[in-house]
């Protein structure tokens, strides 16, 4: 007996009915029915503080921050200024990987490197101990440059990571950089991204003006080498004769980041964490951007076509269309036999970044629906695209984050493309700084819902009974306990890489071994499905 499909509204109400009114009136902001018809499209609720009391599945600025943005990069020493209870992201949490060019190089991102700041130094400060360590730590490992991040305890009690900084890197003779990224200081982790933004533009991006003399020149910005993605987008753009001068910031180094500015071309794939560099370098350096997304065959295919049209090359798109029929006749083979078992089933996709958008196409692709999907952390424009970012109100906790004042570089400033080159490109329909967000690319009706709590996530599982349900580690386990397998796309669990054509061939295989197993049968014992035996417990007493 097939179920009846839900009422997108129906399940809307349902979900908020269970909450105090004044808590309603404010989810139901967050919740609404999908039109991707731009003059229509429902306005989002977003980037704004978590309703207390609600669990939530949000990161704090120090996550976003030194976990995200910094964690990635192999030769910069990152400290963490805190307790050692916020040392977890001071250690490599997210499977983020990175290969070393020699033996001799540095790789500090397995180093857990934190000042286990203790009750006497709340009393008194921190500055000393956090002086010692980094001392320390330059003595030991002789480290390129020093990344100092502050976390609550340090805010509340003033100590001054940007002083340490300056003194220790004029004593060292390193670069030495301070983040104010205590985890209270935004919404969520979306601040900590900006945050480090603006520091690594500040203190590295263009200190070393080295240049390249290959032909085309391509910074990749918002690839975090989740699992070896950037491994294989590294390899995809080197068969292409692509040269990747920077990515911010998989597989990155404190050297890569230094020169990125001598690049053509940043290609941007996570809009939310990165675009505040790309649209920084642009008017530093004069180098356009451009929306990208590697997640997904089609997808991979559009992003490669879309950096070669920049360049205007005949050979660099004619071998982009070689390596395109290539990679997409091997794909094409494991597609088809997926989708004869995933065809129909449905997807939920609540995660962070521009996962929840990109990861989309990869279901598509064989087959399958998305019925609702969200982000953690995403503001406006990641849901309804950068059109409406000049309505978006700046409040309290956004003016929290320095906005630098960037002007044009005296001598380093050069636009990749003239004023009758760029018009050319966009007369073909060609556009730079620019995203239309996840909505437009979503089916009409269907669910949307930013910084879902732990209730409204079991409240759609028990309505849809989705396939698959796409989220993080901290609701993967509750998620499968309700007997719903939970694809973890914040670090893939022990899967990818899932980017370019060899990994969306990675993700099809994966998925099709998650949903029909029948191991998730099985959460419910035979014996308590049809009982074969009933009896009772007789006391004397």
């Amino acid at each position: 007996m097939l179920r009846k499909k839900p009422e997108p509204q129906e399940v809307k109400d349902e979900l908020l009915q269970n909450y105090p009114p004044k808590v309603a009136r404010k989810r139901a902001k967050h919740i609404v029915l999908n039109d991707p018809d731009p003059e229509v499209m429902p306005q989002v609720e977003a980037n704004v503080r978590t309703i207390p009391g609600i669990i939530t599945q949000r990161g704090c600025t120090y996550a976003g921050c030194k976990g995200v943005v910094l964690g990635p990069t192999r030769d910069i020493l990152n400290i963490t200024h805190g307790p050692i209870g916020c040392g977890f992201y001071s250690w490599l949490t997210r499977r983020n990987q990175t290969k070393p060019e020699s033996d001799a190089e540095a790789n500090l991102m397995t180093y857990c490197f934190s000042t286990d700041m203790q009750d006497e130094n709340i009393v008194f400060g921190g500055e000393k101990k956090l002086k010692q360590a980094v001392r320390e730590a330059y003595e030991i490992f002789k480290p390129k440059a020093i990344g100092i991040f502050a976390t609550c305890p340090v805010g509340l009690i003033g100590d001054d990571v940007h002083a340490v900084a300056r003194e220790m890197k004029e004593e060292l003779g390193i670069n030495v950089f301070g983040f104010s990224c205590e985890g209270y200081k935004g919404v969520s982790q979306s601040a900590g991204h900006h945050i480090a933004n603006n520091q690594l533009f500040k203190h590295v991006v263009g200190l070393d003006d080295t240049q390249h003399s290959e032909k085309y020149k391509i910074n990749l910005l918002g690839e975090y080498n989740i699992g070896g993605d950037a491994f294989e987008l590294e390899s995809l753009l080197e068969r292409a004769g692509i040269k990747l001068v920077a990515t911010f910031s998989g597989n990155s180094t404190y050297g890569k980041f230094a020169n990125s500015h001598t690049a053509d071309l940043n290609a941007v794939m996570c809009h939310r964490s990165i675009n505040y560099v790309a649209e920084m370098m642009e008017t530093k350096y004069g180098i356009p951007w451009i929306k990208v997304n590697f997640i997904g065959a089609e997808s991979s295919a559009k992003s490669l076509r879309k950096i070669a049209a920049y360049f205007e090359d005949p050979d660099l798109m004619a071998k982009v269309e070689e390596i395109i029929a290539a990679e997409m006749a091997e794909v094409k083979k494991v597609q088809d036999d997926v989708r004869s078992r995933c065809q129909g089933k449905t997807a939920m996709l609540f995660v962070g970044g521009s996962r929840a958008h990109h990861y989309q196409d990869l279901f598509r692709e064989i087959g399958m629906t998305t019925v609702a999907a969200g982000y953690e952390f995403a503001h406006r424009d990641d849901y309804e695209g950068r059109r409406v970012m000049p309505t978006i109100k700046v409040d309290a906790d956004s003016r929290n984050i320095e906005e630098l004042e960037v002007e044009p570089d005296t001598t380093r400033f050069r636009p990749r493309k003239n004023e009758s080159e760029l018009k050319s490109l966009q007369e073909k329909g060609y556009r730079f700084k620019d995203y239309d967000g996840m909505m437009p690319e979503m089916e009409s009706k269907v669910l949307v819902i930013d910084d879902i709590t732990h209730y409204e996530t079991e409240k759609l599982i028990e309505i849809y009974k989705p396939a698959v349900f796409c989220a993080g580690i901290k609701e993967k386990f509750a998620i499968q306990k309700l007997g719903i397998p939970c694809k973890q796309l914040h670090s893939y669990d022990y899967g990818g890489p899932y980017a370019g054509f060899k990994g969306a061939i990675n993700f099809y295989k994966d998925i099709d071994r998650m949903v029909n197993t029948k191991i998730w049968q099985l959460i419910e014992a035979p014996w308590q499905k049809n009982p074969e035996l009933i009896a009772m417990y007789v006391s004397n007493y």
